[in-house]
C-alpha cells in the first residue's frame, strides 16, 4: 500500500483537483463585494464564468477577468425578473457545452421593525431573497451535469435573531432549507447543494445599515469576530471556490460559517443604554 492511500485503495487527492479548468460557473450579484470577489476567485482557479448584476458594473468585471484570458458571458439584470433570468440561462446554455457550478449570491436588505414593514416592502426582501434564488436555480440545474455544484450565500443570520431584518433574515434561512432539500433532490443527477453563511465581511452598503442601527435600534450584533477584526470578501471567495471544486466531492446539504467565529459567540444583544427616540 502507497503511503497516505486507503486500504481501499482509495486516490489520494492531489493540488490540481482544485482546479476549476474548462469548467463554466454562473455567480449572480457579481458586481461588488462577495460576487466580484467569487468571479475573480474562480477565475484564478482556471474556471470561465456567467456573471450577473443588475449593476452595469458588472461589464467591467467582465471586461477584466476576459483580460486574464477566462471566456465570460455577462448580463445587466435584476435577478427578480424572472423572464431575464430564463433568457440568460438560454444564452448560457448556447455558449457553453455545460454549466459546472452555481453561485446564488444575489441579495439585498433595508432596516425597519416588522410592524412597520409594508406588504411591498416584505415583497420585495422575499423576491430578492428567496424567489430569485428559486428561478435562478430551477433555470440552470437542467444546464448541470453529474459533478455540478450549487452554493448558497446565506448569512449568520439564518440562524441567529436578527431584530430589524425580520423578513430578510428568514428567507436567508429559507435558502438554508432550500439547499437541504435539493441536496437530496438532485443527488441522483450527481448535483452537491450547499450553502456559506458569511458575517463579519464588510461590503457595499453595510456601513449605512451598520449606522441606521446605531443611531435608531435598541440592539446590537456582536461587534467584532473573535479573532478581533473583520475579513475581506476574498475569505468567502475561497470556502466557495472550494465547494465547487471537486475537493468538496463528498460535501452537500451542509452549511459552512465564514464569519470568524461570530456564530460561536452568540447573537445580537440589548444595548444597556438605548438610544433615545427622535422627537
Amino acid at each position: 500500500m502507497s503511503p497516505g492511500s486507503d486500504p481501499d485503495g482509495a486516490r489520494v487527492p492531489q493540488p490540481g483537483d482544485s482546479s476549476l479548468a474548462e469548467r463554466t460557473v454562473v455567480v449572480t450579484g457579481a458586481a461588488n463585494g462577495i460576487g466580484r470577489a467569487t468571479a475573480r476567485t474562480v477565475a484564478a482557479f482556471g474556471g470561465d464564468l456567467a456573471i450577473i448584476d443588475r449593476d452595469p458594473a458588472v461589464e467591467d468585471v467582465a471586461d477584466e477577468l476576459r483580460a486574464g484570458g477566462r471566456r465570460v458571458v455577462a448580463g445587466v439584470f435584476d435577478v427578480r425578473d424572472r423572464d431575464a433570468v430564463v433568457e440568460f440561462a438560454d444564452r448560457v446554455g448556447r455558449e457553453s457545452t455545460t454549466v459546472h457550478g452555481l453561485v446564488n449570491n444575489a441579495g439585498g436588505t433595508f432596516r425597519a421593525e416588522f410592524t412597520d414593514t409594508t406588504p411591498g416592502g416584505d415583497a420585495a426582501l422575499i423576491a430578492e431573497n428567496f424567489t430569485s434564488v428559486v428561478d435562478v436555480t430551477r433555470s440552470f440545474v437542467p444546464l448541470m451535469s453529474s459533478g455540478g455544484s450549487v452554493v448558497n450565500v446565506t448569512s449568520s443570520e439564518a440562524f441567529q435573531a436578527a431584530p430589524g431584518f425580520a423578513v430578510y433574515s428568514s428567507m436567508k434561512a429559507a435558502q438554508e432549507q432550500l439547499a437541504r432539500t435539493l441536496a437530496l433532490e438532485l443527488a441522483d443527477r450527481g448535483i452537491r447543494v450547499n450553502c456559506v453563511a458569511p458575517d463579519g465581511i464588510p461590503t457595499e452598503g453595510d456601513a449605512g445599515l451598520a449606522a441606521e442601527v446605531a443611531a435608531s435600534s435598541s440592539f446590537r450584533p456582536p461587534p467584532v469576530p473573535p479573532w478581533g477584526r473583520v475579513a475581506a470578501p476574498e475569505a468567502c471567495a475561497s470556502v466557495i471556490v472550494f465547494l465547487l471544486g471537486d475537493l468538496a466531492g463528498f460535501v452537500t446539504g451542509a452549511s459552512i460559517a465564514v464569519d470568524g467565529g461570530l456564530q460561536a459567540a452568540g447573537g445580537w444583544h440589548l444595548h444597556p443604554t438605548p438610544p433615545t427616540p427622535p422627537t
